[in-house]
């Protein structure tokens, strides 16, 4: 719920051409990396350390990557790599020249990583389709658990996530759905606020975000809590047409004070923000507002009924 009403608020467009049902037969599925996710600046990065990896251990044996996507899905460069890292020889052919022994090969080759990595094959978030098949996310993954087990100073990029598009035909037609997926590990440290779903908008689509700008004086911010919650606030108790940033604080301030007594608070938030016109904070509490009403009007209908 958390995700669509992000989306739904600030309407970010669908970039990602589907398939069509006759390109995905029933029971199939696909996944996409969002457009906003692959033009990360730190996920380019992220690509382009793994390359020069990849080819300064590959030096000596004259071999370059270009693209990830590309070069890693026959097993030829990943049976070099893998040998040279874990210093293992690993009895396949050398080159592999149709799809059905580019496949064994590449299964010999996982097999002989997961090991190594100490992963259950179902754990794994690689596999031989997925590499085969030149799915992006998948090598990346791999090529992640292979830097930190074999090349742990490696200086990838951190706290990368990635938005995926997954998509499934079924019999009512296409289903699609987002989830977000961490690439590299969170080095922050842990005295800092966790990651939330704001942040992570943010992160993917800031140009796409617009600001929330009606609630910086804390009035309608004011009236909206005593609406939704049944409070009665006197006039006296706030500025109804504030004049300065210190009677703009007050209703902030006071607009807080509520929304915490009532636990719709639980993400730290400072009224300054609110003040002046942060986006993210201001999000946050009207997403706190939304989540409690429309949970409470859900509930509101499975008590009386649906409405004829």
């Amino acid at each position: 719920m958390e995700s669509e009403f992000l989306y739904d608020l600030l309407q970010l467009p669908k970039e990602v051409a589907q398939p069509t049902e006759e390109e995905l037969p029933r029971g199939g599925k696909k996944r996409y990396l969002s457009p906003n996710s692959k033009r990360n600046p730190k996920f380019e990065q992220l690509q382009k350390v793994l390359m020069e990896w990849i080819n300064a251990t590959l030096l000596p044996e004259h071999i370059v990557v270009r693209s990830l996507e590309e070069d890693m899905f026959d097993g030829l460069i990943l049976h070099h790599l893998f040998q040279k890292l874990s210093s293992l020889k690993l009895e396949v052919e050398e080159i592999s020249l149709t799809s059905a022994s580019q496949r064994r090969k590449l299964g010999v080759i996982l097999e002989a990583v997961n090991q190594s990595l100490q992963v259950e094959e179902q754990q794994a978030k690689w596999s031989v389709e997925t590499i085969f098949n030149k799915d992006l996310l998948a090598t990346l993954h791999l090529l992640v658990a292979l830097a930190k087990r074999f090349q742990p100073d490696l200086p990838l990029p951190d706290n990368i996530q990635v938005e995926v598009i997954h998509i499934e035909s079924t019999k009512m037609g296409l289903k699609s759905d987002k989830q977000v997926e961490q690439l590299t590990e969170c080095n922050s440290h842990k005295d800092q606020p966790s990651q939330d779903a704001f942040d992570e908008l943010f992160r993917l689509a800031p140009e796409k975000v617009h600001a929330v700008k009606e609630f910086a004086d804390g009035v309608i911010l004011l009236l909206l809590i005593g609406q939704l919650e049944g409070f009665f606030l006197h006039l006296k108790e706030f500025y109804l047409t504030p004049s300065s940033p210190t009677e703009m604080l007050h209703n902030v301030t006071l607009a807080l004070e509520l929304l915490k007594d009532e636990g719709l608070c639980s993400y730290p938030i400072n009224p300054e923000d609110i003040v002046n016109k942060d986006t993210k904070s201001t999000l946050r509490i009207l997403y706190g507002l939304f989540q409690k009403h429309s949970l409470r009007a859900v509930g509101d209908r499975a008590h009386h009924g649906t409405p004829k």
